[in-house]
């Protein structure tokens, strides 16, 4: 008696593979773009609360009405944020190194999830100063 597959026993295991993988392939992309989603999220909320802690320290230390930061980092306009660039370093201790991040001026970033762009805006003074707005995708 003879051990063994038979090649069609061979190629219908290799065809069910298949089939799975395919089946499960969207879920994995999915799961891809929601933890890009996840660090924006988490990158933002960084920002937001950085911005009025810096808020809170200069009215604690001037007093009222206590200013936002004239800007959130030194990077130049144009941008990727990086480790020889971070951006956010004004209110974030280490900034934020992620290539998802582009400077685009001093009040204007964009982050990229490899499928759409979102452009957020700071507003340092006048009417709504201190917001890093909700993103924009063009």
């Amino acid at each position: 008696m003879r051990k063994g597959f038979t090649l069609i026993e061979l190629v219908l295991v290799i065809t069910i593979l298949g089939i799975l993988a395919i089946s499960a392939l969207p879920s994995f992309i999915n799961i891809s773009t929601q933890a890009e989603q996840a660090a924006r999220d988490g990158v933002v909320g960084a920002v937001r609360a950085g911005i009025a802690l810096q808020r809170a320290n200069d009215l604690v230390t001037n007093g009222p009405p206590g200013n936002f930061p004239a800007t959130l980092d030194a990077v130049a306009a144009n941008t990727k944020c990086a480790s020889g660039a971070p951006c956010f370093t004004t209110i974030l201790t280490q900034g934020v190194t992620s290539g998802s991040w582009t400077k685009v001026s001093n009040t204007s970033y964009t982050f990229t999830d490899g499928t759409t762009t979102f452009t957020y805006t700071y507003t340092p003074n006048g009417v709504g100063a201190g917001t890093f707005s909700s993103p924009t995708a063009p």
